[in-house]
C-alpha cells in the first residue's frame, strides 16, 4: 500500500533490506492522474480494486508509463535506457530520483517482494523497440510481449499476495494476450512511426512484403488475415488466461476479469472494422465497458478452476523468477470468506429450477468470428 507516516523496513530484493520513504497524497494522487492519462483502460479496470491492491498497481503501472514514453520520445537513445537502469536500481536500493514514479516503485517493489529482474526483462523490451528489433515469427512477436507485457500481469499477481506457479503463468497469458490485442489494434499507428510487430513470416505466407508496408502502410484483405489470425492466439490466451481469476482473492476478481474483457471487446471492434487497423482505430465505449463490468462482476462468482497448464515457453522465465514454488498461502479470514461466498452461491445453484450456470462471457470468439482450432 502507498502511505504516508513513517518510514518503514522491508525488503527490496531477497535477502537485502532498504528503508521506505513514505508517499504523500499527492504522490498517490499524481501516479492516478498519470493512469489516468496514459492508460484508460486499466484505469477504469483499476477502479475496482481494493484499495491496498489499487494503490499499488498505479504505482507499478505509473514507472512503467513513464519508462515507456521516455522511450518513445523522440531523441531517445541507449543513453535513455541506461538511465532507466540506473533509475532502477537506485529505486531498488531504496533511494528512488526524485520523481513521483520512482518513489512509488521503490515503495511496492520493497513492500511486495517484486524481483528487480522482471523489471529489466520489460526494459530489455523497450530496447527492442529503440533499436528496431525485427519479429520474424510468432514466437519472436511472444518474447517481445513477455517482456513489455507478462512482466506487468506477473507483477500485479505479487501484489494481489500469490504467487504460486499456476497463477503467475494465467497472469502472463493475460498479459501477453493483451499485447497481441494491442498489436492488431495499432498495426498502423506502428508503421506511422516505422515498427511492424506482426510475425514476417506471416505476412510472407500471405504475399504481403513487410517493409513494402512499412513504406507505404496500406490495408489488405491479406494483410487483414494476419490481424485476424493474430487476434485469434489472443483468444486462445484469454480463454485460459481468465480461468487464473480463481486463484485470486475475491475482492480482485472483478477488476481482473473486467481487464480481460474489455480488452478481448476490442479485438470484436477489430473484427467489425473488417480487420483493418490501419486506416482506422479500435476502441471500446464507456458504456460498453460499464456492460463489460457487471459481466465481470458476475462471471467473477463463478470462475472455472484455474487451468494448470505450463506457462509459454516464452514467459517461463517471467514466472521462474518470481514464483515460490509452492502452493499459494491464503490468509485465514480471506480463505474463510471466499469459501463463505461460494457456499453460498452453490447452494443457490442447487436450489434453483435447472440450477445457475456461469453467466456468458459473451464468447468473443463467436463476435469475432473465430473458430477454436
Amino acid at each position: 500500500m502507498l502511505t504516508a507516516g513513517l518510514p518503514k523496513m522491508s525488503k527490496s530484493k531477497r535477502g537485502s533490506t532498504v528503508r521506505l520513504q513514505p508517499l504523500s497524497k499527492a504522490d498517490v494522487k499524481a501516479c492516478r492522474d498519470i493512469i489516468r492519462e496514459g492508460s484508460k483502460s486499466f484505469y477504469f479496470a483499476s477502479l475496482i480494486l481494493p484499495k491496498k491492491v489499487r494503490s499499488a498497481a498505479l504505482a507499478l503501472y505509473s514507472f512503467c508509463r513513464v519508462a515507456d514514453d521516455l522511450v518513445d520520445a523522440a531523441g531517445a537513445t541507449q543513453h535513455t535506457l541506461d538511465q532507466l537502469r540506473m533509475r532502477l536500481e537506485a529505486a531498488y536500493g531504496g533511494q528512488p530520483f526524485p520523481h513521483v514514479a520512482d518513489r512509488a516503485l521503490a515503495d511496492v517493489v520493497a513492500r511486495y517482494d517484486i524481483p528487480q529482474d522482471i523489471w529489466l526483462a520489460m526494459i530489455d523490451g523497450f530496447e527492442w523497440d529503440l533499436l528496431g528489433k525485427r519479429y520474424e515469427t510468432y514466437s519472436d512477436v511472444l518474447d517481445y510481449s513477455a517482456r513489455v507485457a507478462a512482466t506487468v500481469g506477473v507483477m500485479m499477481t505479487l501484489v494481489m499476495r500469490r504467487r504460486s506457479s499456476r497463477t503467475l503463468a494465467r497472469a502472463a497469458d493475460l498479459g501477453v494476450a493483451m499485447q497481441l490485442t494491442n498489436i492488431a489494434r495499432d498495426v498502423g499507428e506502428d508503421a506511422a512511426a516505422g515498427r511492424l510487430y506482426l510475425p514476417r513470416t506471416w505476412l510472407a505466407e500471405e504475399g504481403v512484403d513487410a517493409d513494402t508496408f512499412l513504406a507505404n502502410p496500406v490495408f489488405s484483405p491479406a494483410l487483414g488475415r494476419v490481424t485476424q489470425r493474430l487476434l485469434r492466439e489472443a483468444e486462445r490466451l484469454y480463454s485460459r488466461a481468465l480461468t487464473g481469476v480463481a486463484d485470486l482473492p475475491l475482492a480482485c476478481r472483478p477488476s481482473i476479469r473486467a481487464a480481460g474483457l474489455v480488452y478481448s471487446d476490442i479485438g470484436a471492434s477489430v473484427q467489425a472494422n473488417g480487420f483493418n487497423s490501419v486506416s482506422s482505430r479500435a476502441y471500446t465505449t464507456k458504456e460498453r465497458k460499464l456492460a463489460l463490468l457487471l459481466q465481470a462482476f458476475a462471471g467473477a462468482l463463478y470462475s472455472p478452476a484455474c487451468d494448470e497448464a505450463p506457462p509459454l515457453a516464452e514467459t517461463a522465465f517471467l514466472v521462474a523468477c518470481a514464483a515460490d514454488h509452492k502452493p499459494a498461502a491464503v490468509g485465514g479470514i480471506e480463505r474463510f470468506m471466499d469459501l463463505l461466498h461460494m457456499q453460498h452461491h452453490r447452494q443457490r445453484s442447487i436450489g434453483s429450477p435447472g440450477g445457475v450456470r456461469e453467466p456468458d462471457r459473451q464468447d468473443t470468439q463467436s463476435q469475432v468470428g473465430f473458430r477454436s482450432a
